[in-house]
């Protein structure tokens, strides 16, 4: 059993539980890893809305510091990827590979320099808004695009070798980074619009767009980004993997959970209930290489590539 997650929100849950990546109480837990051939991991550390300026950069560093405590704590399980050919090192030794992420570009509290403070820190993806207005950008909430300052944002993360991710971005806003961006970027959380309608999810010419520039795309199990009754369920999953395939996706699908994040099916709510999806889509004919490029292959090249 493989599994590549792009996004989980289960660090700031953690945090404020005071517990580990064992704890039965969230829906990524490693209570199942040795179920796993092959499993990665990344940790969003999530800035709330209300949360801006120096504020939100000492938010970040919060709940980084909690992540370092639970690395050096449970370091027989667990480890931090500093680049892309970590991930087979780390996961070859029978444990999670884990990726820092940040979930919008608030936590730089509006300064530039705050970039290299993050990617310092092993930051390797950066979601540049939420939901809300930033000092990036505008998440779906508005139709306002990026900043002036987002756009050297883009920059200098691409400098830092750092992921745009456009997942929570409006039109305009994807519009925009794609004016901006030379290297590749990912939606790490984001599903089709054509088959759910809201507008957390990407069109399928956004889509076609990441094929084109090799990005990746991972399917998120939050039921509302699923399906149009609110009520996503693993049928629905493969509606949006079906469709991806057929826009030309088969080396940009990935996985992007939101566990801990969102509202997801029981029959999805885990690590191991996602990857056992794998062997339901080799049962529906999907060939076994496009299943491994989903479910870890096409995300392991992506980072091995690009970070």
């Amino acid at each position: 059993m493989k599994l590549f997650d792009l996004h989980c929100d289960t660090l700031v849950t953690l945090g404020e539980k005071k517990a580990d990546f064992f704890c039965p109480e969230t829906q990524f837990s490693l209570c199942e890893l040795e179920k796993f051939r092959c499993f990665c991991q990344t940790m969003a550390i999530f800035i709330p809305d209300q949360v801006r300026g120096e504020d939100a950069f000492a938010y970040f560093l919060k709940y980084k510091e909690y992540l370092d405590q639970l690395l050096q704590r449970q370091a027989e399980v667990v480890e931090k990827i500093n680049c892309g050919a970590d991930i087979r090192r780390i996961t070859g030794q029978g444990k999670c590979a884990v990726i820092l992420a940040v979930e919008s570009g608030a936590a730089l509290g509006g300064r530039i320099e705050r970039i290299d403070d993050l990617a310092e820190s092993g930051v390797k993806i950066m979601t540049l808004v939420w939901n809300g207005k930033n000092e990036l950008g505008s998440g779906h909430d508005t139709g306002e695009g990026l900043t002036p300052f987002g756009k050297e944002v883009i920059r200098k993360m691409e400098e830092r070798r750092m992921i745009v991710d456009v997942s929570h971005l409006n039109d305009r806003g994807f519009d925009e980074v794609c004016e901006v961006a030379a290297r590749p970027f990912v939606a790490t959380h984001s599903n089709l619009r054509s088959i759910c309608s809201h507008p957390r999810n990407l069109k399928e010419e956004q889509f076609c767009e990441m094929v084109i520039r090799g990005g990746l795309v991972g399917i998120n199990l939050h039921q509302p980004f699923l399906s149009d009754t609110g009520e996503g369920k693993e049928e629905d999953v493969y509606r949006h993997i079906d469709r991806m395939l057929e826009l030309g996706g088969e080396n940009v699908i990935a996985c992007g959970s939101d566990f801990d994040g969102a509202d997801i099916h029981l029959s999805l709510n885990t690590p191991v209930k996602y990857a056992e999806l794998a062997e339901k889509m080799l049962k529906r004919g999907i060939k076994e290489a496009v299943v491994d490029k989903i479910f870890f292959e096409n995300a392991e090249r992506f980072f091995r590539e690009n970070v």
